[in-house]
């Protein structure tokens, strides 16, 4: 499994136009025990990615990212801003003078991710965030990558596992957010956050296979 910045780019765009499309979903989401504005607030990030997508830095894959994530958290309100910046600012920094990008990189560039969330958050697996689908979906990613997968194998076995774990928020207790203030009234919904990176992967998975 290898890249270049033309792929990087793929899953920006690809990320960017799956949030706009989703943005009443993950609102409504978000709604069901937080304010709801996780959807808007996104999408209102990824929108500015999209308009100014040819000015972006594309010297090296590394470089186009953190220019992204600038602009990104720049733009997104509430705490949503500097978790998702943080998430892209930290895997630009991984892949920075990496023309070519290998599966290892995008393994490292994703758990470098993991540990900026879990700092700017003050969060970690468990507490029913983005990252009780993000950290399982990497860990299938490195797997799949160890056991000779294709990028497509790895990607789509990357999304189901992130649906599954989205879907097993359900049974959590939210302990940060909004909706850590409702308590038990937090269990029986999936975490809005969660189920973004699984749609997102989804998403990623079905166009990169129509691509190759």
């Amino acid at each position: 499994m290898s890249g270049s910045i033309k792929d990087v780019e793929f899953v920006v765009r690809n990320m960017a136009e799956t949030i706009l499309a989703n943005e009443k979903y993950f609102g409504e989401l978000d709604a069901v025990v937080g304010d709801g504005d996780f959807g808007y607030s996104l999408a209102r990030g990824f929108e500015i990615a999209v308009e100014q997508w040819d000015d972006f830095d594309r010297s090296d894959p590394g470089v186009f990212l953190t220019k992204i994530a600038a602009a990104v958290s720049g733009r997104i309100g509430g705490t949503s801003g500097p978790i998702w910046g943080t998430a892209l600012l930290r895997a630009g920094v991984q892949l920075k003078e990496h023309p070519e990008i290998e599966g290892a990189d995008v393994v490292r560039a994703l758990r470098a991710s993991i540990e900026g969330i879990k700092a700017r958050g003050q969060t970690d697996v468990g507490d029913k965030t983005l990252l009780d689908s993000l950290v399982p979906a990497t860990d299938t990613l490195e797997a799949e990558l160890a056991a000779g997968s294709s990028a497509a194998d790895a990607l789509a076995a990357m999304a189901k596992t992130a649906r599954e774990a989205a879907e097993a928020t359900k049974t959590m207790q939210a302990m940060r957010g909004r909706a850590a203030y409702t308590g038990e009234r937090s269990i029986g919904s999936v975490d809005a956050g969660a189920m973004a990176i699984a749609v997102l992967l989804e998403a990623l998975s079905e166009a990169w296979s129509a691509k190759n």
